[in-house]
């Protein structure tokens, strides 16, 4: 294994759109509410090819460059109202996205992304900070792009897709299907498959109060120093809690498999952090909502909702698996009640209000299982591992669902940023009881 991985990058250079955009773009496009909650986020996404195509870096900055012109906001970027009103718009104006070529001196087998492995999981390694291309500030400003690319390529031909964008321009699905689009062009296709939409006409209902207040809440925290983990969840455990939950559920519908390790997240956590019995053990998790709001096929904008699920922290530490499942499946069930004229969100908004000054007991789970990254194909395959990827400072503890691991059995990896490094050993510790 190689040890010390030397990374060269070139200096970042603009790609734009290689063509006037295919449909008529005004120039400026308006943010849904779904959108301006997000365009503070900037995530990461990681995905590792382990088969050769010819000249990585080029074949990928010229579909980058075609696939802007179908979908041209990204080429833009995220203004205020010229009168200072605060009200955010995509200027489309196409100056274009941040695209780096790299190198890594090693093969991809050889190269360690992750230190101190235990059964369970490990601690992430320095490596995975210089795979991607990060926003100066940490946060995308006034005139930077809405999209960073990076492309490693290892000395065995494999790469790395790095890919950082201001969430505010593209939920994850909405991410997985521009990339997906960039695979079809590198890949000879004249065009995408999936016509793009951005612009919902006012079809999209607002945000929900119940969102809107748990993402105030969590955007107002002072961010906490969490332990970066790679975690494992084996596809056997995954069977095994989905079984028990059918022998028990009396006809319920089947337990998914994120039902099924968002549980035994929430109650591994729980185990190792709590301090008081009887404190709240809080587990909120985002939800692609499409099929709920109307979405048109193709809309790539964010149509992402959060729910929040209360229990006490002795309640999760000691419950049967399977009533976790249960309450991760009723509190989903409500999520179409949130977008209903008739809806009641007084339960949620009271539970958000108690527990403001709960940061570390906030456990927030985000899902990239069977949204389309795992469908990227630059021309040598699908990725071997798709994996979200952010800094060790966090406004709560924060977990990331990874796709199934090709060649893995259906194992589930997850990027965790969920315990302080005091809690990482204990965490780990449960989870590999679980195994």
């Amino acid at each position: 294994m190689a040890t010390s991985v030397v990374v060269r990058k070139s200096s970042p250079v603009v790609v734009r759109p290689s063509s006037e955009p295919m449909t008529a773009t005004s120039a400026t496009m308006e943010l849904t509410s779904l959108d301006k909650s997000c365009v503070k986020l900037v995530p990461k996404a990681l995905l590792v090819y382990e088969h050769p195509i010819h000249d990585a870096h080029e074949t990928i900055k010229r579909a980058l460059s075609r696939a802007l012109v179908h979908y041209y906001p990204i080429s833009g970027r995220i203004a205020a109202g010229p009168d200072g009103d605060g009200e955010l718009h995509i200027q489309c104006n196409g100056e274009g996205v941040a695209f780096v070529a790299a190198s890594a001196d090693c093969a991809l087998k050889e190269a360690v992304f992750f230190d101190d492995r235990s059964p369970a999981g490990a601690r992430t390694a320095a490596l995975l900070d210089e795979l991607a291309v990060l926003y100066p500030a940490g946060r995308c400003g006034p005139t930077d792009p809405l999209l960073m690319m990076q492309v490693t390529v290892f000395s065995c031909g494999g790469f790395v897709l790095g890919v950082t964008w201001n969430h505010g321009i593209a939920d994850g699905a909405g991410m997985a299907q521009f990339l997906h689009a960039v695979g079809e062009l590198a890949r000879g296709s004249p065009s995408p498959s999936v016509a793009p939409v951005r612009r919902c006409g006012g079809s999209l209902p607002g945000l929900p109060p119940s969102t809107v207040a748990c993402k105030q809440l969590v955007m107002g925290f002072q961010p906490l120093n969490l332990a970066r983990l790679a975690i494992v969840i084996p596809s056997s455990l995954i069977s095994r809690v989905r079984a028990e939950f059918r022998d028990r559920s009396h006809g319920q519908p089947s337990c998914t498999k994120f039902e099924a390790v968002i549980a035994v997240l929430w109650q591994c956590r729980t185990r190792a952090t709590m301090s008081d019995p009887h404190s709240p053990a809080l587990l909120c998790f985002t939800a692609n909502v499409r099929k709920h709001v109307g979405a048109m096929d193709g809309y790539y904008g964010n149509c992402v909702t959060m729910q929040l699920v209360t229990a006490t922290s002795s309640t999760v530490a000691n419950a049967d698996i399977t009533d976790l499942v249960g309450m991760t499946k009723r509190a989903k069930n409500g999520i179409p009640e949130q977008f209903s004229k008739n809806g009641s969100y007084s339960q949620q908004l009271h539970a958000i209000d108690r527990h403001q000054q709960l940061q570390y007991n906030m456990l927030t789970v985000s899902s990239w299982q069977n949204i389309g990254f795992e469908e990227a194909d630059f021309g040598g395959g699908t990725p071997a591992t798709v994996t979200y990827y952010g800094q060790p400072t966090q406004p709560c503890p924060f977990c990331v669902i990874s796709p199934a691991c090709k060649g893995k059995d259906g194992s589930n990896e997850v990027w965790s940023a969920c315990v302080k490094e005091d809690h990482a050993d204990a965490f780990l510790g449960e989870l590999a009881r679980f195994m």
